[in-house]
């Protein structure tokens, strides 16, 4: 799992090179979304991608670009620094994209849902309801459980907010994956140009959720975009690890700028151990 490749072209690459590495086939592989974003390589990352042969949600950024709308749909505050930078990115990529890109991204499904271990899983880019919500670590349990509960799924991955974490919410029913798999065309803004993916796997347990780092070549990634004229401040961002601001970010999260993350596997247990945990 893993989301935002964001036009990163070296960073994509990275991560369908270890993918292969861990012997995950292009059939297994989910990406939640933003294939086109912030950095300078739209088009070949979206050929990279669509040849990979992997899955792929839609992202809000492809729905406005296959819309051919105005801006990228991203939620932004009207007038905030986010919303000035996109504007610019946008306007880059919208230019360079072709009509069959645009058919790709028109075409993408706006969710997937898979079953492993005897849980069916709901993959999304924002949230089921919104394709553009924030949800973070920070954000109460009670509206992921809401957002999961629209779904008949038992669990929800999705991506957009560019941060890696999970969680389980116990409910009724005993409980409920919350998982962002992260960004990996943008670092985490813990002061790293690490980005990050997550790996789902099957155990005697249940399901063993890993979010793991990944290097890549962000020096090269950071000089395109300079060449290209592109916001420094998402240059900068690629090799420091720190986002220019922090506009969309809650309290919490605002307040972890620059600590390097350390995201604990976490597992979820089987139906039956749940059930026998209870009584």
């Amino acid at each position: 799992m893993f989301g935002g490749p964001n036009s990163n072209l070296e960073a994509t690459e990275a991560l369908l090179a270890e993918a292969a590495r861990l012997g995950v086939p292009p059939q297994r592989v989910i990406c939640t979304g933003d294939v086109v974003a912030y950095c300078a390589d739209p088009v070949a990352t979206v050929r990279l991608v669509r040849e990979a042969g992997i899955h792929v949600v839609m992202g809000n950024c492809e729905e406005s670009l296959a819309a051919d709308a105005d801006d990228c749909g991203c939620g932004f505050a009207e007038g905030s620094t986010c919303a000035g930078l996109s504007g610019r990115w946008y306007a880059y990529a919208r230019k360079r994209l072709s009509e069959a890109d645009r058919a790709w991204m028109a075409a993408l499904p706006r969710r997937i849902d898979f079953r492993m271990a005897g849980r069916r899983l709901t993959v999304v880019h924002g949230t089921p309801s919104t394709i553009n919500r924030y949800v973070f670590a920070s954000t109460p349990a009670a509206e992921k459980l809401a957002e999961i509960a629209g779904t008949g799924s038992d669990g929800v991955i999705c991506g957009h907010c560019g941060l890696p974490f999970s969680e389980l919410i116990r409910d009724r029913a005993g409980s409920r994956l919350w998982l962002n798999a992260g960004a990996i065309g943008v670092p985490a803004n813990d002061g790293t140009p690490r980005v990050w993916y997550a790996l789902l796997s099957p155990s005697t347990d249940g399901i063993l959720a890993v979010h793991r780092p990944l290097a890549y070549d962000h020096r090269t990634a950071a000089a395109k975009m300079r060449a290209n004229g592109l916001p420094e401040e998402y240059a900068q961002a690629l090799e420091t690890g720190l986002w220019d601001n922090c506009d969309v970010l809650p309290s919490a999260e605002t307040q972890a700028q620059g600590r390097p993350l350390a995201p604990p596997a976490l597992t979820w247990p089987h139906r039956s151990v749940e059930g026998a945990m209870a009584r």
